[in-house]
């Protein structure tokens, strides 16, 4: 297909163009179309819907010229953005609601669990979400960090990693730096894959719209007008996890996500995830949500997978007491389900004990329960863990 727009002067063409036509690129390449000039006539030409949606972004580009006389970076992205959330949203009735805007196609939440977990993140400006492994904590965060961007509430994603093995040495890694950090951040690249174009997802990382870093190059940085995601939050110590909470700024969004039960730090080290569920337990501006093996969407085998490990997990501990060492994560401050922390009271009142495993629960914070029961009954206040005596 073949499309044409027409310029009134040599004016209006050197100002959609951009310096060193860096503006018209952008539109060719975001909408994957071809252009040339003859005779103060642009040409497109390719896809049908591709050249109708890159006439329209030009039309509305040069509303602007024909406005204000100039044009910027951040006007060509906004209106090319905005198309992308134009063609690519749609209404959804309340309790299948969307989530993430866009270019393959829409994110549903599965579950009731990961609804709470969607609403939360619309609702709260900081909140921790816990789950076991194909829950969705990072991909639905992503994808709405995604939305947010299109959208406009935020001007810039940033993803954030601890660099820590899961239980093996890798040694010295060749490469520059990315290069040498690429390994420990390609899960998150993966999600950002299955939600974008692989030109947008390029684009936005060109531009830094769109950053993926490791743990340790937050620290001296405010982040305003950012939805900022830490993935396999478990993996930080105490003092990673609150310099990271301290970094975002104004009109900002955070979000932690990890499995408590897949702590991969050394022996003898507490998890940040734990510990900041613990110290923000009071904050009723921040939420915890904690999903369940009843969330899992991923192959049906993973839920079995799951169930099966947390099954020998209550065996070792009702019968073989000390020997559940062998998942790997016992005394670790990492088994989290079988040992707690104790975390003092900083206005000196008597500390608060409650059991973890029942933080298993959709859109629940820590229930006040004795040791070993079955309660099911909700608390929206973060509930303190205490460590039992070795």
């Amino acid at each position: 297909m073949e499309k044409a727009v027409r310029f009134n002067n040599q004016d209006e063409q050197r100002i959609l163009f951009g310096p060193r036509d860096r503006f018209l690129r952008l539109i060719r390449e975001h909408h994957q179309v071809r252009v040339s000039l003859r005779n103060s006539k642009l040409k497109i030409e390719g896809n049908a819907e591709d050249v109708m949606k890159a006439q329209f972004s030009i039309y509305k580009l040069l509303d602007i010229v024909r406005h204000q006389r100039s044009l910027t970076i951040e006007d060509v992205e906004t209106v090319l953005f905005s198309m992308d959330l134009e063609n690519n949203v749609t209404g959804i009735p309340v309790g299948n609601e969307p989530t993430g805007s866009r270019t393959k196609s829409l994110v549903h939440p599965q579950t009731q669990g990961q609804q709470e977990y969607i609403e939360a993140i619309k609702s709260y400006d900081v909140v921790f979400s816990i789950g076991p492994a194909g829950t969705g904590k990072t991909y639905l965060a992503t994808a709405q960090a995604v939305e947010s961007l299109h959208q406009k509430r935020v001007r810039k994603i940033v993803l954030v990693r601890p660099a820590v093995e899961a239980g093996e040495k890798l040694g010295f890694l060749p490469g520059d730096m990315n290069e040498k950090i690429n390994p420990y951040l390609r899960p998150v690249f993966d999600a950002l894959e299955n939600l974008l174009d692989f030109g947008i997802l390029k684009r936005y990382i060109e531009r830094d719209i769109i950053e993926v870093a490791p743990l340790a190059f937050m620290r001296g940085r405010t982040l305003d007008y950012s939805f900022i995601i830490l993935d396999e939050a478990q993996n930080t110590t105490p003092k990673q996890m609150k310099m990271f909470l301290t970094r975002f700024g104004k009109h900002s969004k955070v979000v932690v996500t990890g499995d408590i039960t897949q702590v991969d730090l050394e022996k003898g080290e507490t998890s940040g995830l734990v510990d900041a569920i613990n110290v923000l337990r009071n904050i009723k501006d921040i939420k915890l949500i904690s999903l369940t093996e009843k969330d899992i969407v991923r192959h049906h085998l993973v839920q079995e997978i799951v169930n099966a490990y947390e099954a020998r997990r209550l065996f070792s501990k009702n019968n073989l007491a000390g020997i559940g060492q062998d998942d790997g994560i016992a005394e670790n401050s990492s088994d989290l389900t079988d040992s707690t922390i104790d975390i003092t009271n900083p206005e000196g009142a008597m500390t608060e004990s409650h059991n973890i495993s029942a933080m298993n629960k959709p859109q629940q914070l820590i229930p006040e329960e004795p040791e070993d029961s079955d309660s099911s009954e909700q608390n929206d206040d973060f509930g303190s863990i205490e460590r039992k005596a070795e």
